[in-house]
């Protein structure tokens, strides 16, 4: 994942405190001022003569930040740099940085070779682009195509092990995990956001499924729903209008594993069948091709859900190339 640093110089507390607020990984600062931020909040903070910086306006500013590169582990290229010496540079190793003055820059670099560089710094001119900038590169991880799915059974299958998972984060409709028994099929189990007559809405929590069922993480691994703890990270994906598909990450604060009443639901896309095991209670919600929650109590066959189809074949949550099939 690309870092986000803030450039502290010259030194003012308000951005300083707007920046630890943000999220930032870093900042560079003054090396008079670094144990001034260190006091405001756990962060790594670099001095200014700690980090080699280089503004690229011929060649051998090329050569000179790839080999800094090398050397020293990390370089920054200041502002004015261009794509192309970027990608050169980007292709001979790790550790590469570049400012940047917009949200806009910030992308570029973001996407640059399809990896981005390894972390980009704002300068204080773009303290307002700030928040921006780290939710679209720390807080997002792009875009997922979802498909939809038709129910063809929702079967009762007596008790088993589900897992709660509750976020650090506050959910809106139309949000969920991606969960199933097969990795290359599962479905949008929506988060609590739904007010009912029993139960008040948590829009923290996502009642998952079973403990052996697969979850869609950011960086396209997977891991079993009972491997999911506190302070890991989870990938929320949005199922509603334009924002369908979208994605973004969430801290678990705590996972809660509990003896509940199962049903069993089967759905078909296409011609690939899916299957995932949730807790039978009515707020226990799939999502609709439109984004709308729908209760596992009110679904029935027929229905259309939203599903995610991927390639079969994990190992340890990464995948790779294998026939394999899981019913």
């Amino acid at each position: 994942m690309i870092q986000v640093w803030f450039k502290a110089v010259p030194f003012d507390k308000a951005t300083v405190t707007l920046a630890l607020e943000s999220g930032v990984d870093a900042l560079i600062a003054p090396a008079g001022k670094v144990d001034e931020i260190k006091a405001l909040g756990r962060v790594v903070v670099f001095a200014e003569d700690e980090v080699d910086a280089i503004r690229l306006e011929s060649k051998a500013d090329e050569e000179a930040a790839t080999r800094c590169m090398r050397s020293q582990g990390k370089v920054l290229l200041r502002l004015g740099w261009e794509i192309i010496p970027v990608e050169n540079i980007l292709a001979q190793g790790e550790g590469l940085g570049v400012e940047v003055a917009s949200l806009d820059q910030a992308r570029l670099a973001a996407g640059i070779l399809e990896r981005g560089v390894d972390f980009v710094v704002v300068v204080p001119e773009a303290i307002h682009d700030l928040k921006a900038i780290v939710a679209a590169l720390k807080l997002s991880e792009g875009r997922l195509e979802l498909s939809t799915a038709r129910v063809d059974a929702i079967t009762p299958v007596g008790l088993g092990h589900r897992v709660c998972v509750d976020t650090c984060s506050l959910l809106r409709t139309g949000q969920g995990m991606l969960v199933g028994n097969s990795s290359a099929f599962t479905f949008l189990v929506h988060a609590e956001t739904e007010e009912n007559p029993y139960v008040a809405a948590r829009p923290f929590r996502i009642n998952a499924g079973a403990v052996h069922a697969y979850t869609l993480l950011p960086r396209n691994r997977t891991a079993y729903l009972g491997e999911v703890a506190s302070g890991r990270e989870v990938l929320i994906v949005d199922g509603q209008g334009q924002n369908q598909g979208q994605t973004s990450l969430a801290v678990v604060g705590r996972a809660k594993v509990e003896i509940r009443p199962l049903i069993l639901i089967s759905a078909t896309c296409g011609d690939r069948t899916g299957t995932i095991f949730l807790q039978n209670a009515e707020t226990i919600r799939l999502v609709r091709p439109d984004g709308s929650p729908v209760s596992v109590v009110a679904l029935a066959p027929g229905d259309e859900i939203l599903c995610r189809l991927d390639v079969a074949g994990r190992h340890f949550g990464m995948a790779i190339s294998e026939e394999i099939s899981e019913a």
